[in-house]
């Protein structure tokens, strides 16, 4: 077995027998037995997290904030004023809310825990001879790995063999400039400067080739580095900063209330100094939001769990805030909009149309011609295709056994489309891979579009194939295969082929061009020489293989989805500009008149050019990825909020740029899950959609729970305000001890309940808010203090004076003492929380009746509504409760009294959200 951490540079220089048998593997990698003795022995390929800050901290902090030492510290004088019960109920907000705040920081922990682990790099590995992919967390020393462009490099390793193989270092080196990494030992300058060593964390940017994993883990040089600087402090995100500043607002004007209210018990009821302190305390304790930050916290880990389920893995919670605000998506075509899911459908030749049918693999399906089958060897043309395009591949697939099951693909869906077309045709794929080895590959690149490969027939001979774009193709092409022969091509060819690609684009088809060439004897000599400039040149026409990349099912809803919610989208692709016309205009994204921009006008456009050509509909074709950088800008320097999609090494730019960049999951490289903040695990723009919407409602559940806790601010004051302003005429119709009862105990629940509730119907037909917008804005300032808050108030301090009046009030003074006093300020309490529970359920919709999304559909608030009700029940009758909160037993006509209450607030709101979705809202479309 190998010993993790031997001398890197020894290892290189060995000669592979001698190093196959050190590190104990082979040329056709480990078995599978193999690898999982090792991974026993080496445990997981990953880099382990640094230590979090010391655990006592973590939770003491939760006990230390400003407000809460102001807390501790008016607790403390409560007791010294020999008011023990409320100073343990002032700590208690302290305790209860600190308590919360670190199980709810440790929930959102492990939230982000899980996603990580729902989010594993995928590795090409090759073990018993055969190619299968694994989490990199399985990698152990001496896998064989198949690295791409793309891939980041999860173990440090040695290369064995390499085509245009090229790293980027720059993550352990600071050096921007690419490595040239090959078989052959070079010790080069300096540290990692080894030709045919690579080391995890960095990254393949262009070739391929096969390593074996010398070192995992934190045994790799990165690891080793990890160990020593891992520390890393996250900056606070936009929804963060003004939470923060909300809460200092809040906490502020509670201060100044309550100073107010120190003031006015003094000057005006003329009470001691330690009385009207206490009792400004209460209107502190009243006034601050203690739950907002947990709610918020809650909900947004409740959305990245909602979104999850929906495909979309959001890596940080600031961004489900940021997804609310999205104006612009910028996406690619295929995988995205369509399914990726390639199917060959058409082969044109020259003066030939054959017609692909069938679903299976070999022996289910034919290939057509016309009405009549073309049998293996019928049609030499076809039987050449279908060589190259077998030949010229890197992707396998494997059949399933189980019935109704997909194949399983190693590589692209275009290969894998040619590969079923070739085995359609009965074609021995792997059989004739044998016959005709591959010599060399020309990787396929984004400014070429087009791969090449080398291949040496049984004859001896080195044949060129070369598959990529027409246009690409024909700029290289000299002669044409016609009926078995090869003759120059003429004007008269290239309008055939043209027209022809132009036709099938219309109907949304992607064609791929083949050709050849027969290599020199001169040529074969040094095939190391051999480049994409002084090969691929006077090739051989072949044909055209047209394939179908069908929209996905849901697309068309989620276009509309997008564009009701005012969300622009821009498809950015690198098919031809017909093609991308006709799919973007079938599924809706843009009517017939949109503006098609070539990659090469892109080119040769100003940003200011640019800038305005993204205000309309437009669409970008035969766009490079690295091109998506300065579109995405573009829109950005328009005020747009922009999200982008992605999947390449080149597309990283574009996916950092953006303000939500989205990587795909399944077709995803590496590079691009790195830079997006967004995770699509089935690459689908329908999830891209949902988890805008799952953006916009976090946001709207946070307005609910701040207008529900609000709401009851002003009833908790008014009774001290009737107070104050009679001159202690109006004895308190509420104490601070049961003010307090509202914050901690029968709120909570409730409020917490709003931060789970479900996208109200409707917030998608609303426009992207503005960036400039704020959580307290005028709508709920109005609908807290100044509408509901009020009724509340006026609906509480009535039950108060009810009371008094039914044991002889006016006639009477206002009892300040005993048991009517004591069953006038639990009703008013009682009041105040059924006036709650209306709260709680206007406040799950902005516009929607409550009726519509179900009065029961929420169980977190129904749920939160019982444990109020028991608890002021308790509060109410619990004999030692009742000496504690001074509260008295009511009868079977207050209870009727409460119940009702709900009623009328609850109608009240249907009301007015009637009017606004009648008249206001028919007038905002």
């Amino acid at each position: 077995m190998p010993n993790q951490g031997q001398n890197n540079d020894q290892l290189a220089q060995m000669p592979l027998d001698q190093f196959y048998q050190t590190i104990g593997s082979s040329e056709k990698g480990l078995t599978n037995s193999q690898a999982q003795q090792l991974h026993s022995k080496f445990g997981d390929n990953v880099i382990t997290s640094a230590k979090g800050e010391n655990k006592l901290w973590k939770f003491l902090k939760n006990f230390t904030s400003l407000m809460a030492i102001l807390l501790w510290v008016s607790g403390l004088i409560a007791m010294f004023a020999q008011m023990l019960e409320l100073g343990i109920a002032i700590w208690a907000v302290n305790v209860i809310n600190g308590l919360f705040s670190y199980w709810q920081e440790n929930q959102a922990q492990k939230a982000s825990d899980a996603l990580k682990k729902m989010l594993p790099t995928k590795a090409t590995v090759i073990r018993d001879g055969q190619s299968e992919q694994i989490d990199t967390a399985e990698i152990v020393p001496g896998d064989m790995i198949a690295i791409a462009a793309g891939d980041s490099i999860s173990a440090d390793a040695r290369v064995i063999s390499s085509d245009s193989f090229q790293v980027d270092e720059s993550a352990l080196t600071g050096e921007s400039n690419l490595s040239d990494k090959k078989a052959e030992y070079h010790h080069g300058e300096g540290k990692f400067a080894e030709s045919n060593i690579v080391y995890a964390g960095t990254v393949a940017s262009a070739g391929s080739a096969k390593v074996v994993a010398l070192n995992t883990g934190m045994r790799t040089e990165f690891g080793q580095i990890a160990r020593l600087t891992q520390s890393q402090k996250s900056k606070p995100s936009p929804l963060e900063m003004e939470l923060n500043r909300l809460t200092r607002q809040l906490s502020i004007i509670a201060i100044l209330i309550g100073a107010g209210f120190f003031l006015a018990a003094i000057f005006f009821v003329h009470y001691p100094v330690a009385k009207s302190f206490i009792f400004a305390l209460g209107m502190i304790v009243a006034f601050i939001p203690e739950g907002l930050l947990p709610t918020v916290t809650l909900s947004l880990a409740q959305g990245v769990q909602r979104m999850a389920k929906k495909h979309a893995l959001v890596k940080s919670l600031s961004s489900v805030e940021t997804l609310g605000e999205t104006t612009v998506i910028a996406s690619d075509k295929t995988g995205t909009l369509t399914q990726n899911q390639m199917t060959i459908n058409h082969v044109w030749m020259p003066g030939k149309v054959y017609t692909v049918t069938g679903q299976g693999y070999v022996n289910n399906g034919q290939v057509m011609d016309g009405d009549q089958a073309v049998k293996a060897g019928a049609n030499p043309d076809l039987d050449f295709l279908l060589k190259a395009v077998s030949l010229n591949n890197d992707t396998t697939v494997k059949p399933t056994n189980k019935p109704g099951a997909e194949a399983t693909i190693v590589g692209t869906p275009t290969e894998a489309s040619l590969v079923i077309l070739a085995e359609k045709y009965q074609l021995a794929s792997q059989q004739l891979a044998s016959e005709n080895p591959r010599q060399k590959e020309i990787v396929f690149d984004s400014d070429r579009k087009r791969m090449s490969t080398i291949n040496k027939g049984q004859d001896g001979k080195l044949t060129l194939y070369t598959k990529g774009a027409m246009s690409g193709i024909l700029s290289i092409t000299k002669n044409i295969l016609d009926n078995g022969k090869v003759r120059p091509i003429t004007d008269d060819d290239v309008k055939a082929i043209r027209g022809a690609n132009e036709q099938y684009a219309s109907q949304g088809l992607r064609s791929l061009a083949i050709a050849y060439r027969d290599l020199s004897a001169d040529e074969g000599q040094d095939l190391s020489k051999a480049t994409a400039e002084n090969t691929e040149q006077n090739l051989t026409f072949v044909g055209l293989t047209i394939m179908a990349d069908p929209p996905r099912p849901e697309i068309y809803d989620a276009v509309k989805k997008a564009h009701q919610a005012g969300i622009r989208i821009i498809m950015v692709t690198g098919d031809g500009p017909i093609t991308a016309k006709a799919v973007a205009t079938k599924i809706g994204l843009v009517s017939d008149k949109a503006r098609v921009i070539s990659g090469d006008e892109l080119t040769a456009m100003s940003d200011e050019d640019l800038r305005q050509a993204v205000k309309g509909e437009v669409i970008f074709a035969r766009v490079a990825p690295e091109q998506k950088y300065r579109i995405v800008k573009a829109n950005q320097a328009n005020g747009e909020i922009v999200a982008s999609t992605g999947d390449g090494v080149n597309d990283a730019p574009a996916l950092k740029q953006a303000d939500i960049g989205i990587a795909m999951g399944a077709t995803g490289t590496d590079v691009a899950k790195e830079a997006a903040d967004m995770i699509l695990t089935d690459d689908n723009f329908a999830s891209i959609i949902a988890a805008i919407e799952e953006g916009r409602t976090v946001y709207s559940n946070i307005q609910k729970f701040l207008l529900y806790i609000l709401n009851s601010n002003v009833p908790e004051a008014f009774p001290s305000v009737l107070f104050l302003f009679s001159g202690g005429l109006i004895p308190l119709p509420l104490t601070v001890m049961q003010i307090l009862t509202i914050d901690l105990g029968t709120d909570m629940l409730p409020a917490l309940g709003l931060g789970s509730e479900k996208s109200e119907p409707g917030i998608m037909q609303e426009p992207p808010r503005s960036r400039n917008a704020h959580l307290l804005n005028k709508s709920i300032i109005w609908k807290a203090f100044g509408l509901y808050g009020l009724v509340a108030s006026v609906i509480s301090s009535a039950a108060y004076f009810f009371v008094n009046y039914s044991y002889g009030w006016p006639e009477h003074a206002l009892f300040s003492s005993g048991d009517v006093y004591a069953e006038a300020t639990t009703i008013t309490l009682a009041a105040i929380v059924f006036c709650q529970i209306a709260a709680a359920m206007n406040a799950r919709t902005k516009y929607t009746s409550v009726f519509k999304i179900g009065l029961f559909s929420n169980r977190h608030i129904i749920n939160g509504i019982i444990f109020e009700v028991m608890l002021i029940s308790a509060i109410i009758y619990v004999p030692f409760l009742q000496d504690v909160f001074n509260t008295y037993a009511l009868g079977v006509n207050e209870w009727i009294f409460l119940l009702i209450i709900p009623i009328p607030l609850i109608l009240l709101e249907e009301c007015r959200k009637w009017i606004v979705r009648k008249y206001f809202l028919k007038l905002n479309k």
